[in-house]
């Protein structure tokens, strides 16, 4: 019966934009994680390899950690593809009357959604390609052996490209949970009036903190060189 409830569930409309909103929350948190264990960049390469270290030391909970946030965000990404192209063909030729007729409830970053998403798709999956399976360099810390992910990621923002990719990167980050954060709380139903305004302001810094977190660290790198 449990199961017949969660089938209904996530087969309505509504089911699935409180998925989608629920796992675009849960990915924000990552997000802040990920910044504050960047931002050991720079305290310099040890600090950096031992805390990457101590990821990697969890074995078989940290592969278990990575599939879960990997269902996230597959989930994420599904469900947000198939919600959008259900709205185009839903609204059809109607598509530019409505948003004629609705401006003031249409805004950039929220017709961008789909574009931003994209083109964080394939941040992710060139992240991923360049860094957790980039080159692999051995040092030794405390006489520890690890993988200097230090070197490869100092390496990496040694490109110009790389770089300049990073950041608009971060800045489709910034302008999709922009609007992503507030709309799933109001997705969720938790949009009192009295306090809405302040979750919209909250996600504006929560984008800008974190975009600009990201981007600044990747031009930091480019600077400092390796």
């Amino acid at each position: 019966m449990m199961t017949s409830a969660f089938g209904h569930y996530f087969s309505s409309s509504i089911g699935r934009k409180q998925l989608v909103a629920m796992t675009g929350l849960a990915l924000c948190g990552f997000l802040v994680g990920h910044l504050a264990g960047n931002f050991l960049l720079l305290m310099g390469s040890d600090a950096f390899n031992i805390y990457a270290h101590k990821l990697a030391s969890l074995g078989g909970l940290l592969i278990l950690i990575e599939a879960v946030l990997a269902s996230i965000f597959l989930l994420h990404l599904g469900l947000a593809i198939k919600l959008n192209m259900e709205n185009m063909k839903a609204r059809g030729a109607k598509r530019y009357a409505v948003k004629k007729n609705t401006g003031r409830g249409t805004t950039f970053m929220s017709s961008s959604m789909p574009y931003t998403g994209l083109v964080l798709l394939v941040f992710v999956i060139l992240h991923l390609i360049n860094l957790k399976f980039g080159t692999h360099y051995e040092t030794t810390v405390d006489g520890v052996a690890m993988r200097d992910i230090y070197k490869t990621t100092m390496e990496y923002f040694q490109g110009t490209g790389a770089t300049a990719w990073y950041v608009v990167a971060m800045i489709a980050a910034a302008i999709h949970t922009s609007h992503g954060f507030a709309s799933s709380f109001q997705t969720m139903g938790w949009n009192h009036p009295k306090y809405f305004q302040n979750t919209k302001r909250l996600g504006y810094l929560y984008a800008v903190a974190v975009g600009g977190g990201f981007a600044f660290l990747a031009v930091w790198a480019h600077l400092k060189g390796v």
